[in-house]
């Protein structure tokens, strides 16, 4: 498998990928808003994209369908409740279901609601495996629920998936909000030397070459992987007494996702 991060340098930060089989050439878009830039990465690599894959349906993730299709035909693939959503769409995905690229690639469909409730994170049958995960997880953050989602979906999806896939996994997310949420990691967790270690080293990352962490760095830097920290949990308390000495980690959660959204 050969995945290619593109950076579309636009207000939103996305980020749109292709995942290609070495062996034929087949490509999968993922969410490519920017379909001039992935259609020029493939035709670079000498690719054929023959499939897309919008992890949901918001505009700045489907958008660019309707031009990737024109000029390669590919089929448009999404969540199943998603259809009345996402136009023209060929086919309708949930939990366990596979995608399979070419001869060599698969990648298994994660029902993973909270963003909005028609949500799909991708995981790669690799030996390290690799999560496409949209707007449900970023680097040290978790996706807001404004546009169709719920946060107590959005924590059953951290607890329940999420937090429970390996350690070795590679996280690809939809957006570059990197520094942002490491800065609000260290509001809530001040003593986080990792992740203030890693707003040093990352401050100026150029994301055309952007850190590519896995699910162990983000259990160290991402608060919303965080939930049973004690200094998580002081700072909430300090702030927030009525959530008692002894919150449990879905009420750490809520309230962590209710901070994030004026923060």
């Amino acid at each position: 498998m050969i995945v290619e991060q593109i950076w579309t340098n636009n207000a939103y930060r996305n980020f749109n990928y292709l995942v290609a089989c070495p062996e034929t050439g087949d490509a999968l878009a993922i969410d490519p808003l920017d379909y001039r830039k992935c259609l020029a990465v493939a035709a670079r690599r000498g690719w054929k994209i023959t499939q897309i894959l919008n992890t949901h349906e918001h505009g700045d993730h489907t958008g660019g369908n309707k031009g990737v299709v024109k000029a390669t035909g590919a089929k448009v693939i999404a969540h199943q409740d998603a259809r009345s959503r996402i136009p023209n769409m060929d086919q309708g995905v949930g939990a366990g279901d596979i995608i399979k690229v070419g001869t060599t690639v698969e990648l298994e469909c994660l029902d993973t609601p909270g963003h909005t409730m028609s949500h799909i994170c991708l995981l790669s049958q690799t030996d390290q495996p690799a999560l496409f995960s949209g707007d449900t997880m970023f680097n040290a953050g978790a996706g807001n629920c404004h546009n169709g989602g719920h946060p107590d979906e959005l924590f059953d999806t951290f607890e329940t998936q999420l937090d429970k896939l390996g350690d070795d996994t590679l996280i690809y997310p939809g957006h570059d909000y990197l520094l942002n949420n490491l800065a609000f990691t260290l509001d809530r967790e001040p003593d986080n030397a990792v992740a203030a270690g890693m707003l040093d080293q990352y401050r100026n990352q150029d994301p055309e070459n952007a850190l590519v962490t896995t699910l162990a760095q983000e259990k160290e830097i991402n608060t919303f992987l965080r939930l049973r920290s004690s200094s998580v949990i002081a700072k909430l308390v300090e702030d927030f007494p009525a959530v008692g000495d002894n919150p449990d980690a879905r009420a750490v959660f809520l309230k962590l996702r209710e901070l994030r959204n004026s923060w």
